[in-house]
């Protein structure tokens, strides 16, 4: 039940950006590769899944930007490529039992569904500050790569805080 409420919870915040702010390939790749490495080295599942749901939010991101691009009209196109986004890395990770089938709880949450949702947020919140930034500058950035530092820069942030919330 509280799996499915804070799904719906995350649809609704990321569905309520007003526009669409494409992520550049690199970071998209940069999130990935550390989804990899992150699993390959046994780090724990919350941290994980913060990279999880950044790659989520970038994925879906850069398919909707190319969409726009193309020119294709669906009606509630971001909500159905986020939707089919969000089914495609965590209906695998549910069916496998690694969301609801294990004891690792935070906050009464399982460890990697926490961590998406945590990690969504972030990555959406950081590609909306880099707009603000941009936008504040007269559409330059400030610094290059900020584009790409700024969301990475607020995954390793909250990668930090989880990893001495959950103590590993």
């Amino acid at each position: 039940m509280m799996i499915g409420a804070a799904l719906l919870i995350l649809f609704g915040v990321l569905l309520a950006i007003p526009k669409v702010f494409a992520v550049c390939p690199v970071c998209t790749v940069a999130v990935g590769a550390g989804v990899g490495v992150s699993r390959f080295i046994g780090i724990d599942d919350t941290i994980t899944g913060i990279w999880i749901g950044a790659l989520i939010v970038s994925s879906a991101l850069w398919v909707i930007s190319w969409i726009d691009k193309k020119n294709i009209k669906v009606r509630f196109r971001s909500l159905l490529v986020l939707a089919s986004f969000y089914l495609v890395f965590v209906l695998p990770h549910y069916l496998w039992g690694f969301i609801g089938g294990s004891c690792d709880l935070l906050f009464g949450f399982d460890e990697l569904l926490l961590g998406i949702i945590v990690g969504s947020f972030g990555f959406a919140i950081a590609v909306f500050l880099n707009k603000l930034l941009k936008e504040k500058n007269n559409g330059r950035v400030y610094f290059s790569y900020q584009k790409v530092v700024i969301p990475v820069l607020s995954l390793v942030i909250f990668s930090v805080i989880f990893y001495f919330m959950t103590g590993c």
